[in-house]
C-alpha cells in the first residue's frame, strides 16, 4: 500500500492498494469520476456517501488501478506493507 502526500491523495484521505483491474470487483452503486492533472487517471467516489473507491487509468493499456485501501477492514491493512510517496515533491518513495 502506498501513502502519498501530493495535494490530491492527502486531501482525500486515501491508502492506494494496486492491482490489476481484472483481479477487482467495485460492488455497490454508481460512482462518479473526477479527472486531474494530466487527466490519466479518474478518481472515483460513490455517489451516495462520496467516499473516494479507487483510480482507474484513462489509457485502457495501463494493467492497474488504485483501490482505497482505508475502505478495507482493520486486519488486511495492518498486514500488509505500507509505503510513502513523496508526491508533492520528488516522486519517489521515502522509506
Amino acid at each position: 500500500m502506498t501513502e502519498c502526500n501530493c495535494s490530491i491523495c492527502r486531501r482525500y484521505g486515501v491508502l492506494w492498494a494496486y492491482y490489476e483491474p481484472a483481479q477487482v470487483r467495485i460492488e455497490g452503486g454508481a460512482t462518479e469520476v473526477y479527472m486531474w492533472d494530466d487527466r490519466s487517471i479518474g478518481f472515483h467516489r460513490c455517489a451516495a456517501c462520496g467516499c473516494v473507491t479507487h483510480w482507474s487509468a484513462v489509457d485502457p493499456g495501463r494493467n492497474r488501478m488504485g483501490v482505497n485501501a482505508r475502505l478495507m477492514d482493520l486486519e488486511v491493512v495492518a498486514a500488509a506493507r505500507l509505503r510513502r510517496l513523496d508526491g508533492a515533491v520528488s516522486e519517489r518513495h521515502v522509506d
